[in-house]
């Protein structure tokens, strides 16, 4: 656990010296700050449009931060050789995934608490009801974040860094339209391909399920079981995911 730690803590610092997670924060602030404008510019209902460009936008650019740095995880170690430096000490491949994921954790739940925090501060500047709703949206866009990047480090671990941005955005567009896909191919009269959609259906996960900025712009609230069984059910998939990226990494020769 020790060792996990002190990777963890070191991932996290170069995360933090690294300028695109400032950048990313500061477009995700002025995405904030521009739903004020544009609420602002419409006939609908302003407080509806503020929240709801605010979560998209914390959802947004924390997925961005997810993707683009967790397939760096392993990949930059490897360009730099110092894989080898690591790998020489007594350290193990499994903690040394486990180390890089957690340290990519936390610089993820720093950033995506900034952004609440700038998202609350200016829902109560313009006397916007804050809701327990928004709190648990925010929470399964985190799981969510977690989930994209226990993916990003899979595919890193076995494939380039273009390959495994790919890889990653498919699993990503896919978890969020393979429930209406699988609908839609229900009736479909061919075969093979209602049985592709039902197969990336039970392969892909179901990214709707932690999906409910929706409600959260109305004020509507989901009852506790589901925001439990959701996160439950993202959580699992991204433990899956990483037992498979140090199985695979495990094997990979350098």
């Amino acid at each position: 656990m020790q060792a996990i730690a002190v990777i963890a803590l070191n991932t996290f610092r170069e995360n933090l010296r690294d300028k695109i997670l400032y950048n990313l924060v500061f477009f995700a602030v002025l995405l904030i700050g521009l739903s004020v404008l544009l609420a602002d510019l419409t006939i609908m209902e302003h407080h509806r449009m503020i929240k709801d460009l605010g979560l998209a936008a914390i959802n947004l650019v924390g997925v961005i931060i997810a993707i683009f740095v967790g397939i760096g995880l392993v990949n930059k170690e490897i360009e730099r050789r110092t894989v080898y430096t690591i790998m020489a000490r007594p350290i193990s491949r499994t903690t040394f995934i486990l180390g890089k994921y957690c340290g990519l954790g936390l610089t993820l739940l720093i950033n995506v608490l900034v952004m609440l925090s700038v998202f609350l501060a200016i829902l109560g500047l313009y006397g916007v009801p804050i809701t327990w709703t928004l709190f648990q949206a925010v929470q399964l866009v985190f799981v969510e974040m977690l989930l994209i990047t226990a993916l990003a480090l899979l595919f890193s671990t076995f494939s380039s860094s273009t390959l495994s941005a790919i890889f990653t955005l498919a699993f990503y567009v896919i978890g969020h339209l393979i429930g209406d896909l699988k609908g839609l191919m229900e009736n479909s009269q061919t075969v093979v391909l209602r049985r592709a959609v039902a197969g990336l259906y039970y392969l892909c996960p179901n990214l709707e399920m932690l999906n409910i900025k929706g409600q959260a712009a109305i004020g509507v609230a989901v009852p506790v079981t589901y925001q439990t069984l959701a996160s439950a059910y993202g959580l699992s998939y991204a433990v899956a995911s990483i037992v498979l990226a140090c199985m695979v990494f495990q094997r990979r020769d350098f």
